[in-house]
C-alpha cells in the first residue's frame, strides 16, 4: 500500500505559476500559485 502511495506522489506533474506557466519548485509548506518572478521576487 505505502509504494502505491509513493509511486502516485512521484508521478504527479510539476506545478506550474498561474500566472506565466513556468514549473515552480515546489516546497511543502507552500501553497502559492505564482513563480518568484511573477510575485516580484528578486533576492532570497
Amino acid at each position: 500500500m505505502i509504494q502505491n502511495i509513493m509511486e502516485f506522489f512521484r508521478n504527479l506533474p510539476a506545478k506550474q505559476c498561474s500566472e506565466c506557466g513556468k514549473s515552480i519548485e515546489e516546497q511543502h509548506e507552500c501553497y502559492g500559485n505564482k513563480c518568484d518572478e511573477c510575485m516580484g521576487i528578486t533576492d532570497l
